[in-house]
């Protein structure tokens, strides 16, 4: 059957549902479960299946307790506009990253909001950091690490250095492990940002690595952004996302660790 509650007291077909939900995304950009089961009239366990599905359908992207409209894939967020969104999933992520750190490792640690919370915990340890996120410097040095800053143009919307230089530097080192933050992670399309350039950097610095980590919170999946930096088995994968149907297949391609908030 393709009838799944009543409304009213009348019989509304899935499709239907589907429709009222992509409808109210569009039109608001994000919504919670309750909000969508009351528009709808449906349980909260039915809105949950629908949103994995629309998700699978790469019909909108499910956030913590919600649902958003996914967006131009070329759109890229600023700085001040990604601080502070999903900030204990990110601060877990950093956390379980920094435990894969050992004494002595050489490390590339990419200019994003979640690989900045690796940073505290590096305190104390003998370590290498080479990044190029100019505003990473100053709390590095603050704990007494050793870092290098990659040359190149200074990218105000992300904080990060990138172009010709940022990759001529790069090709100097060589690292135990890079982290390395990603806007887009897909099943089928694999890691993505918007921007070219970046997408450079963040592609050879896996090259580079021994191991390579791509540090995403639960939001950043099933997103598919302009530039493709890799494919899923080029890293393994550090996120909060909850055991589901979409989280096992990344974990068919590579190494998932999975965190609990």
């Amino acid at each position: 059957m393709n009838y799944i509650y009543k409304k009213g007291g009348v019989k509304v077909l899935t499709t239907k549902r589907h429709e009222i939900i992509l409808t109210l995304l569009k039109k608001q950009k994000t919504a919670s479960i309750h909000e969508l089961s009351e528009h709808t009239g449906a349980s909260i366990s039915t809105i949950r299946r629908d949103l994995e599905k629309l998700e699978q359908e790469e019909k909108l992207k499910r956030v913590h307790g919600g649902a958003s409209h996914i967006n131009n894939n070329r759109y890229e967020p600023e700085l001040e506009e990604k601080q502070g969104l999903n900030e204990p999933a990110k601060a877990q992520i950093g956390k379980a990253a920094a435990e894969l750190i050992e004494e002595g490792d050489s490390l590339f640690i990419d200019a994003g909001t979640t690989t900045q919370h690796i940073l505290s915990h590096l305190e104390n340890k003998n370590v290498v950091v080479v990044t190029n996120a100019y505003h990473f410097v100053t709390p590095l040095l603050e704990i007494g690490v050793e870092v290098h800053l990659t040359g190149g143009r200074a990218k105000s919307k992300t904080g990060a250095l990138i172009g010709v230089q940022a990759e001529d530097t790069l090709q100097s080192f060589r690292f135990d492990k890079s982290f390395i933050g990603m806007n887009g992670i897909h099943s089928k399309h694999g890691y993505t940002t918007p921007d070219p350039e970046e997408a450079r950097i963040k592609r050879l610095t896996m090259k580079l690595s021994k191991q390579a980590f791509v540090l995403v919170d639960d939001s950043k999946f099933q997103q598919v952004s302009f530039s493709k930096v890799g494919d899923i088995e080029d890293a393994e994968i550090i996120t909060n996302r909850e055991e589901d149907s979409i989280l096992r297949e990344f974990q068919n391609t590579t190494t998932v660790k999975v965190v609990k908030i």
